[in-house]
């Protein structure tokens, strides 16, 4: 296997300044290692991708299970999100570490500035994907109150 040397990070939005500062996972509840204040990052830009469109302020909400066959099994509860842009930021390994719950995350609990950002069309990644059931539409609703 290669040597990673970038990680990625996935926002609906446009950084403001030059560096991505640490924030607490939104999943802190169920995945207690979100807890930390870091800048979370992965090695898969398909899941950096998924991250930013399920970030959008108009998302109702997302899930993202294991992978089947290296692919990603993500759904979107509500409508794809209406902005047209999302960013990923390519970030230098060198203060990641992995974390212990997913082989595929990285968190630096110091402020990171982007090597390279790249501001993609949102409707070109919808394919990564899929729509929930309304039978999962239901389920997620009821156990997160929304």
């Amino acid at each position: 296997m290669d040597k990673l040397t970038i990680l990625y990070h996935g926002s609906p939005n446009k950084l403001i300044g030059d560096k991505l500062n640490p924030s607490q996972g939104d999943d802190s509840d169920e995945r207690p290692e979100n807890k930390q204040l870091g800048v979370y990052a992965t090695d898969r830009k398909d899941l950096a991708i998924v991250m930013a469109i399920l970030g959008c302020e108009d998302v109702m909400g997302g899930s993202i299970d294991e992978y089947q066959q290296g692919k990603l099994n993500a759904r979107i509860y509500g409508n794809y999100p209406k902005q047209e842009y999302i960013y990923v930021y390519h970030l230098p390994i060198k203060t990641f570490k992995q974390t212990q719950i997913d082989k595929h995350q990285f968190v630096s609990l110091v402020a990171i500035k982007p090597i390279k950002t790249e501001k993609l069309k949102v409707k070109d990644y919808t394919h990564l994907i899929r729509k929930a059931t309304k039978k999962e539409t239901d389920y997620w609703i009821k156990k997160y109150n929304k």
